[in-house]
């Protein structure tokens, strides 16, 4: 593993007057043959936080924050990569509180081992003297592909909350399955989410809908999703999704139910939508409640995604995007919508149409799980290859005029937006209208007039 280690990082613990180790899921990836980041490499050692400042400090690292209390110190080095060391100790909980509520430090590496959450990621790499320390046997958990609880489940999960959505995100990203135990600890503990701040819950969900970023494995996220389901605390942090489980669809046109037909929508989706995945179908359980029908079910999806991803403190930007893609996923998906009707609905989602024909394909395929293109989507991508070729502008700032022609032939303040979203609308219907001076005669013709003064 030596090797796979930066040479700044080697340095330090060749100068370090302690053992220095690594410890948690860098030693895990490794010892399972995954690749290593160096985001991911996390030291420890029984030596204090002001000791390893100093030795971190003498070795040409800039220490950004020292926090005594926990015996936390992060470094960075010459290249901007930051690091987290952490002295060895022992946490005390209060049940299902994240933070500890008592911190005992300790030189027992077992000890050290037993405050953290799986076996597999409590393996410790010595890395001047190049050799592991494994404490509770988690290597035998990596080679088994296992995730194993550092004490009993009931008590881990019970401690911090958090440890629910990590065991679910883990799994995802390495493909190791929970032990029985493990999954009834957590089971008996799922209510214990809903002490975790929604912060930290969107932070993991969204590593888990990435997971094969990690790894590579495509089935990470759905197996993730399908552990919080199994342990029950997916109705705590999404109830609204989770009220599609057991809903039953048309037969003729799914094999899944509501929720599972979401899962494998995320399953089928590319990296960039999956949030939008999980939640494209989120409005139909409460459009069947409500009316005995799906049909309203993007728009209200659309509402409730938003107010899910708000609820999380999501980012605006991918909030707004996933309640624009859910909004549209249903558009034209039964081939009736004339083209001229389609031709309007491409420019309207012109910036998120790559990623609106990706959540229609995994739509399509999450549906029987049918790999073939999704007819809406090669019918979407031909009228847009006419369009392209046509010359349609899909934006104002590709339209041959703009306000400041539209400012000389005398409009003012919104007149010029009402003109220009107007010309753009005429050229959608044939590209080859897209030129300068025939756009100029038709705005002196149709805007040049007092209702636009």
């Amino acid at each position: 593993m030596n090797e796979l280690i930066p040479q700044n990082l080697r340095f330090l613990a060749q100068k370090c007057a302690f053992p220095l180790y690594l410890v948690g899921g860098s030693v895990r990836d490794f010892l399972a043959g995954f690749p290593l980041r160096g985001a991911d490499f996390d030291l420890a050692s029984p030596a204090s936080d002001e000791a390893f400042a100093r030795a971190a400090e003498a070795c040409g690292f800039t220490v950004r924050a020292v926090y005594p209390a926990t015996g936390t110190v992060k470094i960075e080095d010459a290249a901007g990569i930051g690091y987290e060391y952490t002295r060895f100790r022992s946490d005390k909980y209060v049940r299902g509180i994240h933070t500890p509520t008592e911190i005992f430090f300790t030189e027992d590496i077992a000890l050290d081992a037993r405050r953290r959450d799986f076996c597999a990621n409590a393996v410790y790499y010595d890395i001047a003297a190049d050799r592991f320390a494994d404490p509770l046997g988690g290597m035998k958990d990596i080679r088994k592909r296992i995730l194993r609880t550092v004490a009993p489940a009931e008590k881990v999960f019970g401690e911090d909350g958090l440890r629910l959505l990590r065991l679910a995100r883990i799994a995802a990203q390495t493909g190791f399955s929970p032990d029985r135990a493990c999954l009834a600890g957590a089971q008996k503990n799922c209510a214990l989410i809903r002490d975790i701040v929604p912060e930290r819950v969107f932070h993991e969900l969204d590593l888990l809908l990435h997971a094969d970023e990690k790894h590579g494995g495509a089935d990470g996220p759905y197996r993730g999703l399908a552990i919080l389901r199994e342990t029950g605390v997916l109705p705590h942090i999404l109830p609204e999704l989770a009220a599609g489980d057991h809903m039953a669809q048309r037969a003729d046109f799914h094999a899944y139910d509501v929720l599972e037909h979401s899962f494998r929508c995320v399953r089928y989706a590319p990296d960039s939508i999956r949030w939008a995945a999980l939640l494209h179908d989120v409005g139909k359980p409460y459009c069947m409640l409500r009316d005995g029908n799906f049909h309203a079910h993007p728009e209200e999806g659309a509402r409730l995604a938003e107010e899910i991803m708000t609820r999380l403190k999501a980012p605006v930007r991918l909030t707004a995007e996933t309640k624009t893609l859910v909004a549209l996923h249903m558009r034209d998906f039964d081939l009736k919508m004339r083209e001229s009707k389609v031709r309007r609905e491409i420019v309207r989602a012109y910036p998120l149409l790559e990623k609106l024909f990706a959540l229609r394909q995994a739509d399509f395929s999450a549906c029987k799980d049918n790999l073939s293109p999704a007819p809406s989507v090669l019918k979407w991508r031909r009228i847009l290859s006419e369009m392209t070729a046509e010359g349609v502008p899909f934006t104002l700032a590709m339209l041959a005029v703009n306000g400041r022609d539209m400012a000389a032939i005398g409009l003012k303040g919104e007149a010029i937006g009402q003109a220009l979203a107007a010309l753009q609308d005429y050229c959608v219907a044939d590209g080859r209208r897209n030129a300068r001076e025939p756009l100029l005669a038709r705005a002196k013709r149709d805007f040049a007039t007092p209702l636009f003064e």
